[in-house]
């Protein structure tokens, strides 16, 4: 990572903007003291998972949104 000062970027900040958009990251120095990072955004779009990523991997059973059995639902509401 490349150190500039303060100075060097309020002279000509479309310089270091350029090179931040080609992908160089800086640390900001004022009185030789970092004080700041200039980096890149990373992308933040993920990429979305396919449909039917697990097909055939598991079944899901006929009774899965059946009612619990009473001592179970009992354990849950610590009775």
């Amino acid at each position: 990572m490349l150190s500039i000062t303060l100075e060097q970027i309020q002279r000509d900040p479309l310089k270091y903007l350029r090179q931040v958009e080609a992908g160089v990251a800086f640390i900001i120095l004022q009185a030789d003291r970092p004080i700041a990072e200039l980096r890149p955004i990373s992308s933040s779009r993920k990429q979305l998972r396919p449909f039917g990523l697990c097909s055939g991997e598991f079944l899901v059973p006929d009774d899965f949104d059946a009612p619990l059995p009473e001592d179970i639902l009992s354990a849950f509401e610590g009775k």
